[in-house]
């Protein structure tokens, strides 16, 4: 009979379940599998070559093996950098904003969203009202409409939204409570707001080279809806089922007067 070592044991296993298991993990998994694997060649070599095993080597030498075949893939996810920095990296925070009408009550909508996906209470709300998609500032800065017109953020070519701080991963299931948001005909719910500063949109780090944008091109094909990429200053999309996205980076968000927040 062959002996089988760990390495043949590793390798099956690896390419059954699809884990790449780096050098040093596979070093390490070795080491911490040592004395498993002693009492694997050792039920193993009392066979001599050729001759079968009685029943009850055979039976211990494959618990053995399971054994270590098993201890191995716990080690492999535990050690594999690879592995544990995707896990991370998938929950990055990140900044996003959507807009959809005017911004009152659609913070509200995202505020239920924070409790309900993450769990979060009164202190740990990001949702904010704002303004985003313009391609002016006043020197960094962006208000509401105003007298005297100053740094008036639809003369700026801004919407009204709502930014907030999620993990990444969170992303696809918060474009998904966005455009539960519209109609069944893919319309806003206030179509008496009109113009560019009630138009739906949404900003992400990126925009449509974002790694969580398919998610959200996604949630809006089941909407029975399309996304545009926003130039900034872009035109009011009532009537047209579309949502415009925006590069958050080059269109950022603007975090609005504190008498509009938490209508």
């Amino acid at each position: 009979m062959k002996t089988f070592t760990l390495c043949h044991i590793l390798l099956s296993i690896s390419a059954v379940v699809g884990f790449n298991l780096s050098q040093s993990s596979f070093r390490n998994t070795l080491r911490g599998s040592r004395s498993v694997l002693r009492k694997v060649d050792n039920v193993a070599l009392s066979a001599n070559d050729g001759d079968k095993m009685d029943v009850n080597n055979r039976r211990q030498f494959f618990n053995e093996m399971i054994f270590a075949a098993a201890a191995m893939m716990t080690t492999a996810v535990n050690l594999d950098p690879a592995f544990a920095a995707e896990g991370e990296a998938n929950n990055v925070p990140t900044d996003v904003y959507f807009g959809v009408g005017c911004f009152w009550h659609i913070q509200h909508e995202f505020v239920e969203a924070e409790k309900k996906l993450l769990g979060r209470g009164p202190k740990g709300f990001t949702s904010r009202t704002g303004y985003a998609g313009g391609t002016k500032t006043d020197n960094g800065r962006v208000c509401y409409h105003n007298m005297k017109s100053v740094a008036d953020y639809g003369k700026f070519g801004h919407g009204e939204v709502v930014g907030m701080n999620i993990p990444e991963n969170k992303i696809g299931d918060f474009a998904v409570e966005y455009f539960n948001l519209f109609t069944a005909k893919g319309e806003r719910v206030d179509p008496g707001d009109r113009g560019g500063e009630y138009r739906s949109l949404l900003g992400l780090p990126g925009g449509m080279k974002h790694p969580m944008y398919p998610s959200v091109e996604a949630a809006a094909e089941a909407k029975g809806m399309t996304i545009q990429q926003g130039k900034g200053n872009d035109p009011d999309t009532l009537g047209k089922k579309m949502v415009f996205v925006y590069d958050s980076n080059d269109f950022p968000f603007f975090q609005a007067e504190v008498y509009h927040q938490f209508h």
